[in-house]
């Protein structure tokens, strides 16, 4: 017999779940959809590093924090997940906030698929992913013709991961784009000077994308691993980016605007007409 909460008049009665990508910080890089859910929201569980600026949007709604930061106590996934079914089995729309894109290393995946076995209906807004939007406001392209026709994401977290797909790409060939690997950064260098890179290869360190504490520092593969982080952004999310492109962001930065990293938050209220 099958079960009436999953499939009958009780399921197409409960609210639904938006798993939305916030961005890479700053509250104007949303998505437009993005933010028209959070219009609509009855309750938003949001992450770390999802800009609470974005409380614009949604006013009405109820926040609560469900963010994960390395070496700090967080919310399970598992009770997550039953945070957002419960919430949606009770009427709510729910959004679940995420910073970047809910699928690059956002956990969305697992979310959806706890959502879908629920038999709770959920919508997927894609936002910027910050893979590409970090290293472009610090006025890096991860391609460019001639320097780099491709690029490679990984998550910096375990060596254990990260390491086989480092041993296998061939030095220069792309550019590395290394996410939540700032504590590894000397090790990364480490093991790509084993593999043949130059010590002269452009690097960076990206940190912040569009916040507040966002800071770079460019420099070289060999002084990659003693780049210091200043105080002011020790403590918000950064990235490395390896490869020939970072040596553009010296020339554009005569041109590039300084102010990229932060909203106007009033401008945001006053046309906002969500």
């Amino acid at each position: 017999m099958s079960d009436p909460t999953v499939n009958g008049p009780a399921a197409r009665s409960r609210g639904q779940v938006c798993l939305v990508g916030a961005g890479p910080g700053s509250a104007d890089l949303i998505t437009m959809r993005g933010a028209r859910r959070l219009a609509e929201a009855d309750l938003v569980l949001y992450d770390a590093l999802a800009s609470e600026e974005m409380r614009v949007y949604a006013p009405a709604a109820r926040w609560f924090f469900v963010g994960k930061r390395a070496c700090r106590q967080s919310i399970a996934q598992d009770v997550l997940n039953r945070l957002l079914i419960k919430h949606a089995r009770r009427g709510l729309k729910v959004v679940r906030l995420k910073c970047g894109d809910p699928f690059v290393f956002g956990r969305g995946g697992e979310e959806a698929l706890a959502l879908a076995r629920a038999g709770v209906p959920f919508e997927i807004v894609p936002g910027v992913s910050t893979a590409v939007a970090a290293p472009a406001l610090a006025g890096i392209p991860v391609t460019h013709r001639g320097l780099a026709s491709s690029f490679l994401v990984v998550t910096g977290h375990h060596e254990a991961t990260y390491g086989p797909i480092l041993d296998g790409l061939p030095p220069g060939s792309a550019t590395l784009v290394v996410m939540m690997g700032l504590g590894q950064r000397a090790r990364i260098a480490e093991r790509l000077a084993a593999r043949g890179w130059s010590a002269e290869t452009p690097a960076a360190v990206v940190v912040g994308a569009a916040t507040p504490q966002s800071w770079r520092w460019l420099g070289t593969l060999g002084a990659l691993g003693a780049a210091e982080i200043p105080a002011a952004s020790s403590g918000a999310p950064g990235m490395l980016v390896i490869g020939a492109v970072v040596g553009l962001a010296a020339e554009l930065a005569s041109g590039l605007s300084s102010d990229l990293a932060s909203a106007n938050v009033e401008e945001i209220k006053e046309r906002n007409q969500l």
